[in-house]
């Protein structure tokens, strides 16, 4: 059998991605969110005394308070909550990307920031039924699954319009590429039914390549359906029943003329009968015959001489 020649990231060309991902500057946001309660209180309760009070002492009082409580929910403003394989992609107005949040728990960051949701979970995406041409031309369906996961979350929002539409569309080119680049079925080249680990591989490999500049890393993929198309199935079926018979048909012949040597050698071994070559001749086609024929021989018994 040849080895493959197909190089799957050699036939990928993607763009190299212009960011990548970097940890945020951030703090325990639990110290935070009490700050931002103590400034509120004591906005509100300086608002009350101001009120309560008159003069010029009020009015500043008043300023006070609404400063503190701004202050307080500027504060709060900066809290953000990091849920467990979940990150933050922080993006400040005017200035880009500034990092990304990782460790779970409530976290504080600068309250004028962006914050987007990105899930790290593990993932799963399974192709439609596509119908495609395997190498040979032969209309075949085929659909696969693979499993998927944010590596770099910076590339995922920043790369690509959506990552998630990207992996579906970069996968479905990738097993569209596989399917046409190898015959379905053959006993010579490496095929896509029985080389089912070498393929799923390179579709790893493909894929990898497709998506590494979203910022995703390919765990597994796999050929969850493969099949020759309903308008040929019946064709190719007679096809491979006939080469099941040819090959069971050969691998018997083997074996009769196998055992019909062993049986002329053991008689001349044991001097069981002296045949000449035109007896040995009519021995070896009965028993073939008998060997080698779909249904029991019918026996013939010769009431003569050995030559009638």
């Amino acid at each position: 059998m040849t080895e493959p020649v197909l190089d799957p990231a050699a036939s990928v060309d993607m763009p190299p991605p212009q960011i990548s991902e970097r940890l945020a500057r951030e703090t325990s946001g639990w110290p935070m969110a009490l700050l931002a309660v103590l400034l509120v209180v004591a906005g509100v309760g300086l608002f009350a005394l101001g009120v309560n009070s008159t003069g010029p002492a009020s009015v500043a009082a008043v300023v006070a308070a609404v400063l503190l409580v701004l202050a307080g929910v500027t504060v709060a403003a900066g809290l953000t909550p990091v849920a467990p394989n979940q990150a933050r992609v922080l993006q400040l107005v005017g200035a880009g990307y500034v990092g990304t949040l990782r460790s779970p728990g409530l976290r504080w960051v600068n309250p004028i920031t962006q914050r987007r949701r990105v899930s790290t979970r593990i993932r799963n995406h399974e192709t439609g039924l596509a119908k495609v041409n395997d190498l040979d031309g032969n209309p075949i369906e085929i659909s696969a699954v693979v499993v998927w996961q944010v590596e770099d979350t910076a590339r995922a929002i920043f790369e690509v319009d959506d990552f998630v539409e990207f992996v579906a569309f970069q996968t479905e080119a990738a097993v569209r590429h596989i399917a046409g680049s190898f015959p379905y079925d053959s006993a010579e080249r490496i095929s896509l039914r029985e080389n089912a680990d070498e393929i799923t591989a390179m579709l790893s490999e493909e894929i990898a390549a497709r998506v590494t500049s979203a910022g995703v890393k390919i765990i597994e993929s796999r050929i969850t359906s493969l099949a020759y198309a309903p308008e040929i199935a019946q064709a190719m079926l007679r096809r491979q029943q006939a080469g099941a018979v040819v090959a069971a048909r050969k691998q018997i012949v083997e074996g009769a003329v196998g055992m019909v040597q062993a049986a002329l050698e053991k008689l001349d071994e044991h001097n069981v009968v002296d045949l000449d070559e035109e007896r040995k001749a009519t021995m070896v086609s009965n028993l073939l015959v008998v060997l080698c024929a779909d249904r029991d021989a019918q026996p013939v018994v010769n009431t003569g001489s050995l030559y009638h």
